[in-house]
């Protein structure tokens, strides 16, 4: 809540400063990063982030491999949480840009490769390692053709491996295209949200300083080329040298072996581009299968369409219906009805009685709260585009600050529910304690066994021990103070009364023929049929590479996600209320809940038949750690969508019901 407050301020504050100069202005920019203008030779130097691999999942620092390093020495850029979440480790690079000038570039011939050297570059050319590189915030693009089909991938292989052939050649030089868009100062005002932070780039009193050429686009093409060392080794860092043509002659590429020295170069080619710098992103950010998204979309509707009907039936026929007939009658025709009364109706002394382990629903309510409010305003904020990918880990960075701030509404639900079941404040601070433990504590667990395993195969992923504490520190001093006040605030609330007396002895369940839990797990499969289309671009984006940015989509799957689980939570709750099963709080809250446990099982189908070029235990494990947190985290929130509507639906229900 302080941070939604905080937020709004800062931004009717930057809108009405916006208002006040737009008389000056002809534009305006929001979301993603600063717009640099450069001049003719202008020099700008790429960036390089971790390399990475879609057979492995494991990242690796640029430098843990054999090349060339700047001449002022290795220097690693600011991360934020998100960032080091995601394993990414940015450096500084020797390749070297000049604005508008086309040249050939010499960067270094190493020393000979030791064995170590040789058998790590042809380890991470097997598994199908990337380099990444980043130009003025754009990662590199290369186009490549498979079965007749243009292919668009971030970044460059490591090396390559041809068919039949024992060989491994090296990737040694690079062919860049960098796009430029001719800009000339007209008064355009840009706010930029990238890595520097939040500001205005150019006035109209600076029209100089924002002309010049602006970078649209950056292609990379990889080859290898087998140099004479003794003739490289003269050269110096930067030296002209002859533009070269990637050969077809694996006899004229570089292979890996022994004692080999290896000479790095370069070329750079500036093309002039019809792109303006706000639409930079779009090649990166094509929407593929839109008509799919729709699909999924529509899939949904008929579900929610389905169930609604089964609501209103429920609602307008039999409940209305009964209770209507219940209150014409008088009080000797009620109590006769009532000893004929059968279904829901049996169980109206019942129904409100202390649910099994009452702490442990209120704990998952509350955390359920939390991850769902952080899960709504995140996607917000991500469809309205304040979370650019031109700013790297905003997204992640942005996840754990909302959820850190969302504590106060975890402690309120959750006390707030434990006084409604005992009718008592009485310890209500060691049950806020377990409300901000519980979730965190998961994901802590997990993720301190799956950085071992990173820490063990020496992965630049893995967190380190100072951002542990960090991430610790924020968790304590936010999240818990935030948690106990939700909490404190919910003793002072007045809590929502039952509408009818509880039995002291609570009636006997009638046997059934079938076990509840298998209904339970069965309502899961509608929930889920809403999400699973979308849910396989989600694990794509995550798992190879790409990026995700329909996030308006995503909003919509949401949405409908929330009233697929409120209705079939209810339907399922009436049904158990009709075969007079009073214990129906963890049935309603598991009833959309179970929605995780197929997320969970679609995870482990996307690893067996689209992740099939994953390799070793150690990718695998990782793999489904992170997916049984995000199906824990799916488990707590849909499961108190369905458990407060509900709650609602039970206290509406018997709240019409006139009773001694």
């Amino acid at each position: 809540m302080a941070l939604s407050l905080i937020s709004r301020g800062t931004y009717w504050v930057l809108f009405t400063y916006v208002i006040s100069v737009s008389h000056f202005s002809n534009g305006f920019y929001l979301p993603g990063s600063y717009m640099h203008t450069y001049s003719t030779h202008d020099e700008i130097f790429a960036k390089v982030n971790s390399l990475t691999s879609i057979e492995t999942e494991l990242p690796f620092s640029y430098y843990s491999l054999p090349y060339c390093t700047p001449s002022g020495g290795i220097k690693k850029s600011a991360e934020n949480l998100g960032e080091l979440l995601m394993g990414d480790q940015i450096d500084n690079s020797p390749y070297r840009f000049r604005m508008n000038v086309n040249e050939s570039i010499f960067l270094c011939t190493t020393r000979p490769l030791s064995e170590h050297e040789v058998k790590l570059l042809k380890q991470r050319t097997h598994d199908l390692y990337q380099v990444n590189m980043i130009l003025d915030n754009l990662p590199a693009m290369r186009f490549a053709y498979q079965n007749g089909h243009k292919v668009q991938w971030t970044g460059f292989p490591v090396g390559y491996s041809p068919p039949n052939i024992d060989d491994v050649y090296i990737i040694n030089h690079l062919k860049f295209k960098v796009f430029i868009h001719e800009y000339e100062g007209t008064g355009v005002q840009i706010l930029g949200t990238g890595e520097e932070g939040m500001g205005v780039i150019s006035t109209a009193d600076d029209e100089k300083k924002a002309s010049g050429y602006e970078i649209v686009g950056f292609e990379v093409s990889p080859c290898s080329i087998k140099y004479d060392p003794e003739k490289m080794a003269k050269l110096h860092q930067y030296d002209v040298v002859s533009p070269v043509d990637c050969p077809l002659d694996l006899e004229k590429s570089q292979v890996i072996r022994e004692q080999e020295r290896i000479s790095f170069t370069y070329e750079v080619e500036f093309v002039k581009s019809d792109t303006k710098w706000p639409s930079r992103w779009d090649a990166y950010l094509k929407m593929e299968g839109s008509r799919v998204h729709w699909f999924s979309i529509l899939n949904s509707l008929m579900v929610i369409f389905f169930l609604a009907g089964i609501v209103f039936v429920i609602f307008l026929r039999t409940v209305r219906r009964d209770l209507t007939h219940y209150e014409e009658l008088d009080k000797e025709s009620q109590a006769q009805m009532n000893e004929e009364l059968s279904g829901w109706k049996l169980v109206v002394g019942d129904v409100f009685h202390e649910p099994n382990h009452p702490k442990l629903l209120c704990v998952m309510i509350g955390d359920g709260v939390q991850i769902m409010g952080m899960a709504v305003v995140t996607i917000i904020f991500a469809a309205l585009g304040f979370m650019s990918p031109a700013s790297r880990g905003m997204l992640l960075t942005g996840m754990i600050i909302l959820y850190l701030f969302l504590g106060t509404g975890a402690g309120y639900a959750g006390i707030y529910l434990y006084r409604v079941i005992k009718g008592t404040s009485e310890g209500w601070r060691s049950l806020s304690w377990s409300i901000a433990c519980f979730f965190p504590g998961i994901v802590f667990i997990i993720l301190t066994i799956l950085n071992f395993l990173l820490w063990g195969n020496k992965s630049s992923g893995a967190i380190p021990l100072s951002f542990y504490f960090k991430l610790l520190s924020l968790w304590f001093f936010i999240s818990v103070p935030l948690t106990l006040l939700g909490g404190y605030l919910a003793t002072r609330a007045e809590p929502v009364q039952y509408p009818v007396r509880t039995n002291q002895i609570a009636r006997e369940i009638p046997a059934r023929k079938y076990p509840s839990w298998l209904l339970v797990l069965g309502a899961g499969t509608l929930p889920f049929g809403t999400l699973f289309i979308e849910l396989f671009f989600i694990l794509s984006s995550i798992w190879l590479g790409r990026f995700y940015y329909v996030f308006g989509f995503l909003l919509v799957v949401l949405l409908l996600l929330v009233i697929v689980c409120a209705e079939v939570s209810v339907v399922l709750t009436y049904m158990h209320l009709c075969v007079e099963d009073w214990q129906w709080w963890w049935k309603a809250f598991y009833a959309s809940g179970s929605v995780a446990l197929y997320v969970f099982l679609y995870s482990i189908n996307y690893l067996v038949f689209e992740l099939q070029s994953l390799s070793g235990p150690v990718s695998a494990i990782l793999y489904l750690g992170y997916s049984l947190i995000i199906a824990v985290a799916i488990m707590l929130s849909t499961g108190t969508i369905g458990f407060v509507t509900s709650f609602y639906f039970v206290h509406y229900l018997f709240s019409s019901v006139k009773i001694d």
